[in-house]
């Protein structure tokens, strides 16, 4: 297995994890994070963010099974890790969240989305 698949492989089971986390039991998840409990009602949207972690777990573990992984979504999923990067900086420099609280998210994004660059696939050929 490559070092990119790997990586693959590694994001797909962080993206199940935060999904199943998100979906299963958000109080207690967010406690544990550090963050405020969340307003019941926000479980609804809890609930959607965590169909979109599970499908994007889903979709980097066919990517990992892949010969030749689709740029197109990797690229996406380093999008989705500057932005969760930024994110995390914005709130931690307003004061919102301590470092405590951003510190691992925002070290796997930045590691995750320097290691997708680096082992960015070959372009595919015709």
């Amino acid at each position: 297995m490559t070092r990119q698949k790997t990586l693959l492989w590694l994001i797909a089971i962080s993206q199940f994890i935060l999904g199943a986390l998100v979906i299963l039991i958000p109080a207690q998840f967010f406690l544990l994070m550090g963050l405020s409990e969340p307003p019941l009602d926000n479980n609804y949207m809890l609930g959607m963010l965590g169909a979109r972690f599970l499908a994007y777990g889903a979709g980097m573990a066919m990517l990992a099974r892949q010969e030749t992984p689709d740029q197109f979504w990797i690229k996406n999923m380093i999008f989705i890790q500057i932005i969760d990067f930024a994110a995390g900086a914005f709130y931690l420099a307003t004061g919102a969240i301590t470092i405590a609280i951003a510190g691992f998210p925002m070290f796997n994004a930045a590691l995750f989305t320097l290691l997708l660059v680096i082992w960015f696939p070959a372009p595919r050929t015709a």
